[in-house]
């Protein structure tokens, strides 16, 4: 028996024949390998906090699938990101009856109800919603503006405004702000059932253009939403006016 067959053999020799027989896959060298009695733990604590990173490839796809389904806005102030809403025209192919408005003004009378409960917010709005009225030809002396209390008092005022039958369709604009208690949730959701309700038993189109934001930062961003509002008011009104006139025919 040789001199090397009766040596003892090491702890490294013994560690190297446990590893022989395993799948190379999981254990393709020392990085990947289970950690010894060697190592010290706050070695092994600081590999498991360590985030795996991301190939810059997959972060520009992730990028492009953002964009190709709609916008993409921050949802709060932890920088949290979701999907606004998805781009894409409604395509109606030939052969149907097909009654579509758009947002003109012209020959056309607006009620606007608005909220003086957070002014600072909803002054601007009503200003971004009179200039977008005024690109839609709407004449100043077919608006109406009726300031009220607060949000909650939006949708009796828009369903009176709607009862006269003079407008061809109310703006309702409000801002509401998350606060400390559940205030907030019975005002946004009383405004907007309110609101719908108002539309439905009188006919006539009623414009959802009130904030529901957590913060004031949040509601100065969204300014815009009275345009939006606008538009939506006057394409509703236009589409009826079709409607009626089809009727009649």
């Amino acid at each position: 028996m040789s001199e090397r067959e009766n040596e003892t053999p090491t702890a490294a020799e013994e560690e190297r024949d446990d590893y022989e027989g395993w799948p190379q896959a999981e254990w393709a060298g020392d990085a990947q390998r289970p950690a010894t009695e060697s190592e010290s733990e706050s070695d092994v604590a600081e590999e498991a906090e360590e985030p795996a990173p991301v190939a810059e490839e997959e972060q520009e796809e992730e990028a492009e699938g953002a964009g190709a389904l709609g916008h993409v806005v921050e949802a709060d102030e932890a920088g949290i990101h979701t999907v606004e809403h998805v781009g894409g025209e409604i395509d109606v192919p030939t052969g149907y009856a097909l009654i579509e408005g758009e947002p003109r003004g012209e020959r056309r009378s607006v009620g606007i109800v608005v909220s003086r409960f957070n002014g600072g917010i909803t002054n601007k709005l009503l200003q971004r919603a009179l200039d977008a009225l005024a690109e839609a030809g709407v004449p100043q002396e077919g608006i109406t503006i009726m300031p009220v209390p607060g949000a909650f008092e939006l949708p009796l005022a828009a369903m009176a405004l709607a009862k006269t039958r003079r407008y061809a369709c109310v703006v309702a604009l409000g801002c509401v702000i998350r606060g400390e208690t559940p205030h907030f949730e019975f005002v946004a959701t009383e405004a907007a059932s309110g609101l719908q309700l108002a539309a439905i038993e009188t006919g006539v189109p009623v414009a959802f253009g009130v904030l529901t934001c957590n913060t004031v930062s949040q509601a100065e961003a969204r300014i815009d939403r009275a345009v939006d509002a606008v538009q939506s008011a006057l394409e509703m009104a236009d589409a009826f006016g079709q409607l009626r006139a089809s009727a009649k025919s």
